[in-house]
């Protein structure tokens, strides 16, 4: 990692050594690998607003980049490679997809600072790994949709069937289904993070199955957008989405990533950079729930920031037992909380959900 040239000119400067110019004045380039584009007003947006809070941080000590719109695959390898070209020290990857380049990219590039968002895999020293644990978000959510829905049919708009989604559908559902035993969820799989045609029409289809709340785990306002159009609620993904407030967003799951970022490049800055995995949630603010409009009733928002207020103190957890298996098999017993480990690799539907995850 570019350690040496930085313990080099902290040394030079200690001992009242000139440094030349052009050394001392280079900025810090940082690069984000973009699945999206931040015109989204979701998941992409929310980290363009954290590359734009480093460059607010840092000034001209910092130089950032990005590329948008970049496929999962090869392509997000060259992207990445043209970056370290054109001189980055450190590359952001926000999607989980780009796992597998984003490891074979830092080892062709050991001193260079990666991190990937949503993944696990450290290969190499210098790739570390970040999330926000969304599904504290969502059984905020959950809590608030299971409370409104008068048909009892809550839509669900999922992306891709992967461990973090798989979290969030079932942690909203639970949280559904304690206030509303009666609720019933329905998953439409979009297999996409972003395509707002695509996620419109999941949208319209939970519609028309009788669904009268609308999430989703996808990044375009479109979902936002039909459930206007039809008169229904919905929650703001990854950023507020507050266009769309007083009606049809009633509350939203905010991603802010802007203090993490902060740290880590400070850190990569001051050769203080470590590997790590890192995944907080509201208590460290990475997740934050988003203006509760009046259109959900006053006692439900009180109930909804008291779930708030319990996740941030640690005083209460998501998945808490008791909660069997979609099979009706025991998982977690009364009181026992789920350990990250299991939160992490998720891959089954907590008892009550229909339909079976697509592999």
């Amino acid at each position: 990692m570019k350690l040496l040239p930085r313990l080099l000119a902290s040394a030079a400067l200690a001992a009242g050594l000139a440094l030349p110019a052009a050394a001392q004045e280079d900025p810090f380039t940082v690069g984000f690998v973009y699945i999206g584009t931040p015109g989204d007003y979701g998941w992409t947006y929310e980290h363009d607003q954290g590359r734009i809070a480093v460059e607010e941080h840092f000034g001209d000590a910092v130089d950032t980049v990005f590329v948008e719109n970049v496929p999962e695959g090869p392509d997000a390898e060259r992207v990445m490679t043209q970056m370290i070209l054109n001189g980055a020290d450190m590359i952001f990857t926000t999607s989980f997809g780009y796992g597998p380049a984003t490891n074979a990219v830092a080892a062709q590039f050991p001193d260079v600072y990666f991190e990937h968002a949503t993944g696990y895999q450290r290969d190499t020293e210098n790739v570390s790994t970040y999330s926000a644990r969304f599904y504290e978000g969502r059984a905020v959510i959950g809590h608030i949709a299971g409370h409104m829905t008068e048909s009892n049919i809550v839509g669900y708009i999922a992306s891709f069937p992967i461990p973090e989604v798989i979290r969030g559908i079932n942690s909203a559902y639970l949280h559904a289904r304690e206030v509303n035993p009666d609720v019933e969820f329905r998953v439409v799989w979009a297999y996409t993070w972003f395509d707002p045609a695509v996620e419109a029409d999941a949208a319209q289809a939970l519609i028309d199955a009788g669904a009268d709340v609308i999430m989703q785990h996808t990044d375009s306002t479109a979902p936002q957008a039909v459930a206007q159009e039809a008169g229904i609620i919905s929650f703001g993904q990854a950023s507020d989405m507050i266009q769309f407030a007083p009606a049809p967003r009633v509350a939203s799951i905010i991603d802010n990533w802007s203090p993490y970022y902060i740290r880590r490049v400070g850190e990569a800055m001051e050769g203080t950079w470590e590997q790590a995995d890192t995944w907080e949630g509201i208590d460290t603010g990475m997740v934050v729930i988003g203006e509760m409009t009046e259109t959900i009733p006053a006692e439900v928002r009180a109930s909804a920031q008291a779930m708030i207020d319990a996740i941030g103190a640690g005083e209460y957890h998501p998945f808490t037992g008791p909660i069997n298996r979609q099979d009706g098999t025991a998982w977690l017993a009364e009181g026992e909380i789920a350990d990250d480990g299991t939160l992490a690799g998720m891959d089954f539907y907590v008892e009550g959900l229909t339909g079976e995850i697509p592999n």
